[in-house]
């Protein structure tokens, strides 16, 4: 059982695990061992989300989220397979926490005439600068 808040948690039968070989720097270990972790979570299909978490969920541009809906976590920072899974899971718990949280509503504001006013005179000073840097090339 996966804690995500007080109210939510995911069971480990939605967790699909999956070991295999780490790349990188590592000698002789890292060709023997399967230390990497890819940790799969569908959820557009969980039962155990709330359908407003599954929604922002889905709506996130992440490159980690398939089309189908699954959510697919990597880790292969450490050389331990136990700490690896670890990390996998506790990136999933933080990626489902942001998701807890409904995202404040903009309210739409104006520009003040003085930030106005201090951006047109950037302008024109910026401007005079730039003329002060040009010639005449005409000759005279």
């Amino acid at each position: 059982m996966l804690q995500i808040s007080r109210n939510l948690a995911l069971p480990d039968t939605e967790l699909t695990e999956r070991f295999l070989r780490a790349d990188g720097p590592g000698g002789q270990h890292v060709n023997r061992t399967e230390s990497a972790v890819e940790l799969r979570f569908d959820v557009a299909s969980s039962p155990s989300l709330p359908e407003e978490v599954r929604a922002r969920l889905l709506s996130r541009r992440d490159r980690r989220m398939t089309d189908e809906g699954v959510l697919v976590i990597q880790a292969r920072r450490f050389r331990e397979q136990a700490r690896n899974r670890d990390d996998a899971r506790e990136r999933l718990v933080e990626i489902v926490r942001g998701a807890l949280v409904a995202p404040k509503k903009r309210l739409a504001t104006r520009p003040t005439r003085a930030s106005k006013e201090r951006r047109l005179v950037g302008k024109q000073q910026r401007g005079k600068l730039k003329q002060t840097r040009s010639r005449d090339w005409s000759g005279e």
